[in-house]
């Protein structure tokens, strides 16, 4: 009997997975989508063949979160800047961030830099990225830029079921087919520094560097890593400096990397410009995992940085950010996530320094860049231990499902949903991490997609008594981490997921004041009352110790049992002191 359960489950999967074909062609047909070879080659022409310019470039990647395969990822509708950073780049989203950029609605690069008319779009365009296809773009713009280096700005190690059962083996292999020529990190470091050193010391030696001024032991302050790299492009010295995530023992596990000090670290870093132009370099850049608005204040701070190829906050910039420092200028660039994105950064550099640049944010599109094969035939290997694994069928989505954005989205639903159910829980947390890619409306979720949501080295469920009071100083210090006018005191992601809660925030309100109205079923949250509070990824080596089933397991059962996923609707808190502001989507 239950085999014939299985077998009517499987045969509904597959009747899906057509219906989903033939929707999606249907719909690609009805937008005029052109599907042969020949139009699609010279859409790849026009997109992928930009003019070369000046004698060095630099191509530049980040936030992949091991993401081999091409897939689709909506870009969000909610990025609130305050202060300073309020309605400019980055926190521009939808018309607002086109107007600002100049891009025409509609297009490819409208659909691939905003969540507009996603569904839609994305059935027409097609997945993105994928490193098989990245790898064919990096060799047709190094064809063009002989010399080119490709830097990669960390977050790559982590973010799918292969890199976290291979310990980040998987993506190292690739990096190095792909070329990587230098890396930081941030989640790199919670496989735990053994295993980063036996990578950096061991797979990456003489191949690949990777850098972090900002990296220093405990103890004697010595530097873990090489804190740049200098290369020679065509007769030209490069300083590329490496900046890894700074608040990482923070915002991870402290106990991953018990030994070292990490940090912004501005003294360090102007140190080690002032060393790479002593040693000649006549172009010096930062490879950084700090975030677009800690670039941008960074930059301000520093002399003799010529460009910010930045990372961690998944920002796609189509355009550098031109931060001004005494007579300087400095690029503040970010590539977006998930291997959406290639930036093409082209400096003409000459006695006195950089004379000029031109710069491209190349999206990756998978069905007009034909994947390489010698890439393509080692993701297939590295993932062929686990196919069957990977592919298990768990329910069908009715609904979009996606996370990016400053609250909660749909994927984020099905996580809380499933510890609410499973923990039977009043309550769920779920943190604000902006990796997960995203599902079409009538795709059906697979163990991979659920790993792609929740593929950490530090998985645990957990289920506590907290009081109302708790709670509201949890939401108060996250929210401060995320809407602080003071970028140098913005240490985490995005905003905590929560679930069966409601509440008011209010990012432009003091710290301890941003929360308000928090409510359980329509009453009020009571300071001393207890609830009943479901969570997953504690930071804190005692709460990992005493936690319980991986959060994995937990969403796959409550899949199973559902089947189906009906459209949901993001808990997501009633916003006050925003009005107008163009990171929110009108």
């Amino acid at each position: 009997m239950a085999r014939a359960r299985g077998r009517a489950r499987l045969r509904s999967f597959r009747s899906v997975t057509r219906r989903e074909f033939i929707s999606v062609l249907a719909a690609a047909v009805a937008a005029g989508f052109a599907l042969d070879a020949k139009r699609a080659g010279a859409a790849a022409d026009a997109l992928y063949d930009p003019p070369r310019f000046g004698n060095v470039s630099l191509l530049h990647f980040t936030d992949c979160h091991a993401q081999l395969r091409p897939v689709y990822f909506r870009e969000p509708s909610v990025n609130v800047g305050v202060g300073a950073a309020a309605n400019r780049p980055p926190h521009l989203v939808g018309d607002r961030l086109l107007r600002y950029f100049g891009i025409a609605p509609g297009t490819r690069e409208a659909h691939a830099l905003t969540h507009l008319d996603f569904e839609r779009a994305a059935a027409v365009y097609g997945r993105v990225g994928g490193f098989a296809h990245l790898a064919t773009l990096v060799q047709r713009l190094r064809a063009s830029r002989p010399g080119a280096l490709l830097l990669d700005a960390g977050d790559t190690w982590q973010g799918s079921a292969t890199a976290l059962w291979t310990r980040g083996q998987d993506m190292v292999d690739a990096a190095r087919v792909l070329g990587v020529d230098v890396m930081t990190g941030h989640w790199e470091f919670m496989y735990g520094a053994e295993r980063v050193r036996e990578i950096v010391e061991g797979d990456l030696k003489g191949r690949l560097d990777f850098v972090a001024h900002n990296v220093r032991t405990l103890d004697f302050g010595d530097p873990v890593f090489a804190p740049y790299a200098l290369r020679e492009v065509n007769g030209v010295a490069v300083a590329v400096i490496g900046q890894a995530f700074p608040y990482t023992p923070i915002a991870n596990p402290r106990d991953l990397v018990p030994q070292w000090t990490f940090g912004i670290q501005e003294a360090s870093l102007q140190q080690t410009i002032d060393e790479a132009r002593g040693r000649g370099a006549r172009a010096v850049v930062l490879l950084s995992h700090n975030g677009t608005d800690v670039d941008r204040k960074l930059a301000s701070r520093v002399r003799g940085l010529d460009a910010v190829l930045g990372g961690h906050t998944h920002d796609g910039l189509p355009r550098p950010i031109v931060v001004t420092n005494g007579a300087r200028r400095t690029l503040v660039t970010n590539a977006g996530s998930n291997g959406k994105f290639l930036a093409v950064l082209d400096l003409d550099v000459r006695g006195g320094g950089v004379a000029g640049y031109r710069y491209r944010l190349l999206p990756v599109f998978a069905n007009l860049l034909a994947p390489d094969p010698g890439m393509d035939a080692l993701i297939t290997r590295l993932r062929a231990p686990w196919v069957a694994r990977l592919a298990e069928p768990l329910a069908v989505t009715e609904g979009l499902l996606y996370r990016r954005g400053n609250f909660n989205g749909t994927w984020d639903q099905v996580l809380l949903d499933a510890l609410m159910t499973v923990k039977g829980a009043q309550i769920a947390l779920s943190p604000g991490f902006r990796w997960g890619s995203t599902l079409l409306p009538g795709q059906t979720i697979t163990m991979e997609d659920v790993m792609s949501q929740t593929a950490l080295t530090y998985p645990q469920t957990t289920l506590t008594d907290m009081t109302g009071g708790a709670l509201k100083t949890i939401l108060e210090d996250v929210c401060d981490n995320l809407f602080n006018p003071d970028p140098y005191y913005q240490q985490g992601g995005d905003m905590v997921r929560v679930g069966g809660l409601s509440y008011a925030c209010d990012p432009t309100a003091r710290a301890g004041r941003r929360i308000t109205d928090l409510r359980l079923g329509g009453a009020p949250i009571q300071a001393s009352r207890t609830y009943r509070v479901a969570g997953w990824a504690p930071v804190s080596r005692e709460a990992r110790a005493a936690g319980g089933e991986p959060i994995w397991d937990v969403v796959a059962r409550y899949l199973r049992d559902r089947k189906t996923v009906p459209p949901l609707r993001p808990n997501v808190p009633v916003l006050h002191g925003v009005g107008g502001n163009a990171g929110l989507a009108s």
